[in-house]
């Protein structure tokens, strides 16, 4: 595309718009920048330039800019409305214990299994698993130890639901930091005597190996 070619930086903005609000899911940065003319950093920038815009605006929808995607959608004081006008069903929502499990994971991720489970001081199997069937929460690989039980973080589409550009949003929540510190020492025993237990049950000198990418192999 040539400078006479190049849209106006209003052009640009209702495009992305029009683009984002027509797509009605992430769109990456790259995308918008091949068809916009622009760098992907360029187009990340205006993205965030907007979502500022969006917000002091005092409309119902929002501008979610996350690491390699930008998304509109409504605010979530809006639901209720939504949800009535649409008739949309309140199915689908996470149990008492998956919203634990997944507070705890956002607040301290990286984390094993068993360090969520020291945590909340019962097995969190049947949590995890359908936070990793949602998409909610994904391995990011394994921890130096012992067994190497499998790290879990949360996804992009985790922020996307609650409404967050980035982690640094997440709320503070003493309570939880607290809580956490004081099954460290716990976690870590878990994780050892899990990792222990593994090996025992495997014939000597016999050792398996999962696909970092499976996130459920040790549920």
């Amino acid at each position: 595309m040539n400078e006479q070619q190049m849209p106006t930086i209003t052009d640009i903005g209702e495009a992305i718009e029009a683009i984002l609000f027509a797509a009605g899911y992430p769109v990456k940065y790259d995308k918008l920048a091949e068809v916009l003319g622009l760098s992907a950093a360029d187009v990340k920038l205006f993205c965030e330039h907007m979502a500022t815009e969006y917000e002091k605006s005092g409309r119902g929808i929002l501008m979610l800019c996350l690491p390699e995607t930008c998304q509109l959608t409504t605010k979530e004081q809006y639901m209720p409305y939504i949800r009535e006008a649409l008739g949309i069903k309140r199915g689908g929502n996470l149990s008492a214990s998956s919203l634990e499990v997944l507070a705890i994971v956002a607040y301290n991720q990286p984390v094993t299994r068993a360090y969520v489970d020291a945590v909340r001081g019962v097995d969190s199997s049947y949590a995890v698993g359908s936070l990793l069937d949602k998409n909610l929460i994904e391995a990011c690989g394994r921890l130096d130890a012992p067994g190497r039980p499998m790290l879990y973080v949360t996804t992009d589409k985790f922020l996307r639901v609650f409404g967050l550009n980035s982690l640094s949003e997440l709320p503070e929540t003493e309570a939880l930091s607290i809580a956490a510190a004081q099954v460290d020492a716990n976690a870590e025993t878990a994780e050892t005597d899990e990792a222990e237990a593994a090996e025992e049950a495997l014939p000597e000198g016999e050792y398996t190996e999962v696909a970092e990418d499976d996130a459920r192999a040790e549920i």
